[in-house]
């Protein structure tokens, strides 16, 4: 009796940890994601090992980097002040549209041995500029699609654990493709699995939340949305610790390429599992989340989620063991995942709804915006210096950014309080 009562209780958990899945709206963009997010994170591997293969340079992998996210640092505040304007489930469609039509140029130029790394960078470019505008529209349409804020922590843990889902077993198969068949197929592989998300904003039925209010310029609302931001302490810490965070710690990912082939001696295939121990750490995170009811342990939790990634980049910077490097990458990822999705709930939960796609925005600055110069820093630097020490000196920056936030967590839990 015991026994089928605690199956029943293992299977009621089961079930909390996927609530928001009830909601049709998002069954059905979560499906087609979970196709559409194992091609491009299938793409990404493929990406930095092209790149690494044509030029030979950490440099150039972090200029593609930068390439493929700098257009986020200009553009993301101005597409936040248009996500409280626009009908964002049609910017959603066109926005996927496009990098699929990139992935199919990409997979074009390779299969017939055409490819340069300038026409790396165009495309990269250009869906750096797709991807400034997704970000806020894709953050503040959740709300607006599952419609019942109950279960917004849980919709963005699940959306979390599908994306390091296929960040987990998506690297690994396409470390596999370039072995077997080269890059092109990887490409070839994103542009058709694109086609699900896109269908899947088709079917939804949403009620766009947008009210028809007169706007004034583009600019007074940009101006709006910051000074609300930074007047509002609890999201001007959260947001301050992502920031440094993303600037420091998050171009580390851009490297994995030059630990997995000149510091651990391996091939594409270490890279893909070099890169699924982060999604693995990641997943583990998103679904830790998932399980969870209720936010007030929230601050506290990124504090600690931001110490464990600032500890774990600053061991792998020291690392030169394949089987270490992989379980330090789960860790790092672990605190990764946690710090961000818990960030992104906490301050969807407690910003005001007419400036929620502007705040969106600039959390989605924190890892879009600031990560291509971190990018374009760190790999000018690492040219002189080396990977290994610059990584060890970011992790001092986010070790310490951490050590700020810890003065503030009762602040930030004050707010939800309100």
């Amino acid at each position: 009796m015991n026994r089928l009562l605690d199956i029943r209780s293992y299977f009621q958990k089961v079930g909390f940890a996927f609530r928001a899945l009830q909601n049709k709206n998002f069954k059905i963009f979560f499906l087609g994601q979970l196709v559409s997010l194992m091609g491009v994170w299938i793409q990404n591997i493929a990406l930095g090992w092209l790149v690494y293969r044509l030029t030979d340079s950490a440099v150039w992998l972090g200029v593609i980097g930068f390439a493929g996210q700098i257009p986020a640092l200009f553009l993301t505040p101005f597409a936040g002040v248009f996500a409280d304007r626009l009908n964002r489930r049609k910017v959603l469609i066109v926005t996927q549209i496009i990098p699929m039509a990139m992935a199919f140029t990409m997979a074009a130029l390779i299969l017939t041995n055409s490819v340069l790394v300038w026409h790396i960078a165009v495309v990269a470019v250009i869906n750096g500029i797709v991807l400034a505008f997704d970000n806020p529209f894709r953050h503040s349409f959740l709300l607006e699609m599952i419609g019942d804020k109950e279960l917004l922590q849980n919709a963005i843990a699940l959306n979390s654990t599908l994306f390091n889902s296929a960040r987990f077993i998506g690297p690994m198969i396409g470390g596999f493709l370039i072995a077997l068949v080269g890059e092109g197929y990887c490409f070839l592989v994103n542009g058709v699995t694109s086609s699900a998300v896109v269908i899947s904003l088709f079917l939804i039925n949403v009620s766009p939340s947008i009210k028809n209010t007169e706007h004034k310029s583009v600019i007074f609302d940009l101006m709006e949305g910051a000074k609300y931001a930074f007047s509002f302490k609890p999201i001007r810490f959260l947001l301050i610790l992502v920031l440094t965070t993303g600037f420091f710690g998050m171009p580390f990912q851009v490297f994995l390429p030059v630990f997995a082939r000149d510091i651990l001696g391996g091939d594409s295939q270490l890279l893909g599992f070099l890169t699924g121990a982060l999604g693995a750490g990641a997943l583990t995170g998103a679904v830790y989340l998932a399980s969870r009811k209720g936010m007030k342990q929230l601050p506290r939790m990124i504090f600690f989620a931001a110490i464990l990634f600032a500890i774990g980049l600053m061991s792998l910077s020291l690392s030169t063991n394949i089987i270490l490097s992989l379980v330090l990458l789960y860790f790092t990822g672990f605190g990764m995942i946690v710090q961000f999705a818990s960030t992104n709930t906490l301050i969807q939960s407690i910003v005001d709804d007419s400036k929620r796609g502007r705040i969106m925005a600039l959390y989605g600055m924190s890892f879009l915006g600031v990560t291509p110069v971190g990018s374009l820093l760190l790999g000018a630097i690492s040219g002189a210096i080396g990977v290994q020490i610059t990584l060890f000196i970011s992790s001092i920056f986010c070790l310490g950014a951490a050590a700020l936030f810890s003065r503030r967590v009762n602040i930030v839990k004050a707010a939800l309080e309100y």
